[in-house]
């Protein structure tokens, strides 16, 4: 009787409270700790800062070296931000790195088994790499823009940040790096695969801007303003020009975000839809 009373008191007892949910904080963390922990994510940052000063040094050195061959249309700031036509590949292969690394090594079951909720990781993911991104992206700017104009000062031909658009300019360098590196993450959880991603990002980045040029000169018209990488590259450009003419700096700059945007839609939708 004894026993029988004991094991009804204990059933009596209420469960003790759960002391928390694994949310999107836990989930930012998580995320964090990862793109932290691989040695390949530190290497990546360092080539895209270094490569982004360091052509933008070797062209401002070129133009202070020959200042009486520059046109009415130089643009130091452009100039000094050359780099950034060579980092927009390496951020996208980053980006490409953060999804699709997961899936060859089946750490991405892992996560899901950890947050089941798809949209909740879709998100942590992108906010972790998107903020790592701009953080990354401005040093490389900024850095890409000091460096240039000072070599190019002795001459008197740099820009400085209190002239017209020059600092949208130099911000808009690290946010047109950080749409590249976004629209490499949507294409990622699209395709699931290292190489295919990577190499779908460079096809809309680069070689989709090259093949434009092939086509009839009526039909560059309409179609180059268009381009990802050539539209978004407009809000870095002080002195708008070149024929046909492109897009404003911000409508440029959004029609590279609308090319991120629809790729992280589509990369969220087959997320939610297909295994791990």
């Amino acid at each position: 009787m004894a026993a029988v009373q004991m094991t009804g008191s204990v059933r009596s007892q209420p469960l003790p409270t759960a002391t928390g949910r694994v949310g999107f904080a836990g989930a930012l963390r998580s995320e964090f700790t990862k793109i932290r922990s691989v040695r390949s994510t530190y290497w990546t940052l360092l080539v895209l800062i270094v490569v982004s000063i360091g052509f933008g040094a070797v062209a401002s050195w070129g133009a202070a070296s020959h200042p009486n061959q520059l046109g009415p249309d130089f643009d130091p700031t452009r100039l000094s931000l050359a780099g950034l036509y060579i980092s927009q590949l390496i951020i996208a292969v980053l980006g490409a790195l953060v999804v699709t690394s997961e899936y060859s090594t089946g750490m991405i079951r892992t996560s899901l088994t950890t947050m089941p909720r798809r949209g909740t990781v879709f998100a942590a993911k992108a906010v972790v790499f998107g903020a790592v991104a701009l953080v990354t992206s401005l040093v490389a700017s900024f850095g890409s823009f000091f460096v240039g104009q000072a070599l190019m000062s002795s001459h008197h031909i740099n820009a400085t940040l209190g002239q017209p658009h020059v600092l949208r300019a130099v911000i808009g360098g690290a946010l047109f790096l950080t749409a590249c590196g976004l629209l490499a993450y949507g294409l990622g959880m699209i395709l699931r695969h290292t190489a295919g991603a990577i190499t779908a990002a460079i096809g809309l980045l680069f070689v989709l801007s090259i093949l434009v040029g092939v086509l009839p000169e009526s039909w560059q018209f309409h179609v180059d303003k268009w381009m990802p990488a050539l539209a978004g590259s407009q809000v870095w450009i002080v002195k708008a020009g070149g024929n046909p003419p492109m897009l404003s700096a911000w409508v440029g700059f959004g029609v590279l975000c609308a090319y991120a945007a629809a790729a992280m839609v589509a990369g969220l939708i087959l997320f939610r839809k297909r295994d791990a």
